[in-house]
C-alpha cells in the first residue's frame, strides 16, 4: 500500500477529541522549570513520566480508540525502534488484543525487554527493510491493524494533546522544541500550539548523524542523506516520509540540528539539574534549545519536550562519566 497521500494538518477539534478519548489511560504530564545558572526561561514537558516512559501512548491510544471492533479483531501491529512499540503493546494489553512489533535490528535492549514484558511478539528486520515498512504502511504476512507510528492523523492528533497541555500550563510560551523522528510528534504539537498561540514557534530537533528534515528544508524538497546509527536511536533516518513533507514544511518553524556531544551534555544536565532521565531523542530538544540560546536565536519562555526516558543503563552510565557513547 502506498503512503504517498499528503497528510493534512489536524484541527484543534480533532486534538481535543483525541484528549477525551485517551483521558484516563495517559497522564497529563507536568511542565517544570529547568534550574539554570543563566536567565534563560526554559521549561521541560516530561513525557518521560508516562507509564511506558514516553509520549507514544497518546497517539497509539487515540488510533485504537478510533478503530472499529472489526478492524481490531485480529489484533494490532506497528513498526518502531522501541517507544511506539511499547505504546501500542501497552494499549493492546489493556484491550486484550494480540500485538506484533516490527523492530530494526540493533534496537536498544532496554526497549526490546520492555516490549517483551508487555506481551508483544517481536519481528526484527534490517534498518532499510524496517524503514520500508513505514513507507509502505504495513508488512505483508502480519495479521492485524497496522498502526503507523508517524503518518496517521489519529496518531498525530493524539500527539497534539501535548501541545494543548503546554499552552494551557504556559499561556505565554514563545518557543517549543520537539524531537523529530518522522514528524508525528512535532507536527501534532505544532498544530495544537499554532491554533492556540499563533505567535509561538515550534522547532524540530534532529541529531547530526540523521537530519533529513534540515537537509530537505535547505534544499526546498525532500532529499536523502547518509544515516549513521548512534546512541540517539529514537529519532532520525536517511529520508523523510514523503507524505509528511508538506505538513512538516507548513507547520514547523525549522529544524535545529544538535551534535552527539551536545545531546550527551543535555542528558547529563537533565540528570544532574532536574533529576530527569532522558534518552538521546528525548534530550535532543534541550540540546537544540541550548544551541539556539548560544546563537541568540531563542526567544521568550521556552518549552523542551522530553519525549522519552528509555535509555540503556550502559549508555547512561557512560554519559554520566562524561563520555559520549
Amino acid at each position: 500500500m502506498s503512503g504517498a497521500t499528503p497528510i493534512e494538518p489536524v484541527s484543534l477539534e480533532e486534538i481535543r477529541a483525541a484528549r477525551r478519548r485517551i483521558e484516563g489511560s495517559v497522564l497529563r504530564t507536568p511542565l517544570i522549570r529547568l534550574p539554570l545558572d543563566s536567565e534563560e526561561d526554559v521549561y521541560l514537558k516530561l513525557e518521560t513520566l508516562q507509564p511506558i516512559g514516553s509520549f507514544k501512548l497518546r497517539g497509539a491510544g487515540n488510533a485504537m480508540a478510533m478503530a472499529s471492533s472489526e478492524a481490531l479483531a485480529r489484533g494490532v501491529y506497528t513498526a518502531s525502534a522501541g517507544n511506539m512499540a511499547q505504546g501500542v503493546a501497552w494499549m493492546a494489553r489493556r484491550r486484550g488484543l494480540p500485538c506484533t512489533v516490527v523492530v530494526p535490528e540493533g534496537a536498544p535492549k532496554t526497549k526490546l525487554s520492555a516490549i517483551e514484558r508487555l506481551g508483544a511478539r517481536i519481528v526484527p528486520l534490517p534498518f532499510a527493510s524496517w524503514w520500508q515498512v513505514l513507507v509502505d504502511h504495513g508488512l505483508p504476512g502480519i495479521e492485524g491493524l497496522f498502526i503507523h507510528p508517524v503518518s496517521d492523523p489519529a496518531v498525530i492528533a493524539g500527539n497534539g494533546t501535548i501541545g494543548l497541555e503546554i499552552v494551557e500550563d504556559l499561556p505565554d510560551v514563545e518557543t517549543v522544541y520537539v524531537p523529530y523522528g518522522g514528524g508525528g510528534l512535532s507536527c501534532g504539537i505544532a498544530c495544537a500550539v499554532g491554533s492556540l498561540r499563533p505567535s509561538a514557534r515550534v522547532y524540530a530537533c534532529e541529531v547530526e548523524t540523521a537530519a533529513p528534515l534540515r537537509a530537505s528544508l535547505d534544499a526546498g524538497r525532500p532529499v536523502s542523506i547518509v544515516h549513521t546509527r548512534s546512541f540517539v536511536d529514537g529519532i532520525g533516518s536517511g529520508s523523510l516520509l514523503p507524505e509528511m513533507w508538506p505538513l512538516a514544511r507548513g507547520v514547523l518553524a525549522g529544524s535545529v540540528v544538535a551534535t552527539l556531544s551536545e545531546i550527551a551534555e543535555a542528558i547529563l544536565l537533565l540528570a544532574t539539574r532536574a533529576r530527569v532521565i532522558a534518552e538521546g531523542a528525548g534530550a535532543a530538544s534541550l540540546a537544540a534549545a541550548r544551541k539556539s540560546a548560544r546563537s541568540g536565536k531563542s526567544r521568550g519562555p521556552t518549552v523542551c519536550v522530553v519525549s522519552g526516558g528509555n535509555i540503556d543503563a550502559e549508555t547512561l552510565a557512560a554519559i554520566l562519566r562524561g563520555d559520549v557513547p
